[in-house]
């Protein structure tokens, strides 16, 4: 017989009956469930595992690269973990994968590498699209952006690049403190005061 104590539930029906209280019980919840959201990040990553969708890598090595080049360049942390997780979307939004990973790193992340996240898919397009006969200068009605540059050169640099299975990359495990703390602290939520 299981004698552990039920975790204590918020009461109401709807959020309109909802207290104080009710809010307490469920921050108290969330405060613990936002612990894990590194390890729940990761762990989709692995997905990314032996998926290779015909391209020359699978797509964890393909992160892991772009993340890995990133770093030695020199990138910041944040920029790298940006890196890491520019395609996490790809299981879940086969035609918009850059809104998945940009919607995970948004509270965590400047504006500049949320932007440059969300834009890469159409950036990195100017490699490719002519071989889809889509424009290949898609990138371009966004060339008076702040951010224009910044998302072409990591397209430029490592993304386009981070497809030679020649090329080693480091393996996850160097990359999770990183992402432990690049997901430790929100920047920005609805959810924060003054955010």
């Amino acid at each position: 017989m299981n004698s552990a104590k039920p975790a204590q539930r918020a009461a109401f029906r709807s959020f309109e009956e909802s207290t104080r209280e009710d809010w307490s019980v469920i921050g108290g919840h969330f405060a613990e469930f936002a612990k894990g959201l590194p390890d729940r990040v990761l762990a989709h990553l692995r997905l990314l595992d032996g998926d290779f969708g015909g391209f020359p890598v699978d797509r964890l090595h393909h992160s892991l690269l772009a993340a890995t080049l990133a770093q030695e360049a020199g990138e910041d942390d944040e920029y790298v973990v940006c890196a890491l997780l520019h395609d996490i979307g790809d299981t879940l939004g086969t035609y918009n994968h850059p809104d998945i990973a940009a919607a995970i790193l948004k509270p965590f992340v400047s504006e500049a590498n949320h932007w440059m996240v969300q834009h890469h898919g159409m950036f990195q397009g100017y490699y490719f699209f002519h071989h889809l006969d889509l424009d290949r200068t898609m990138r371009d009605r966004f060339r008076d952006q702040p951010h224009y540059q910044r998302t072409r050169l990591f397209c430029e640099r490592y993304d386009n690049v981070a497809f030679d299975a020649s090329l080693a990359c480091k393996p996850l495990e160097l990359f999770e403190p990183l992402v432990r703390r690049v997901f430790s602290v929100p920047k920005r939520s609805i959810y924060l005061k003054g955010a």
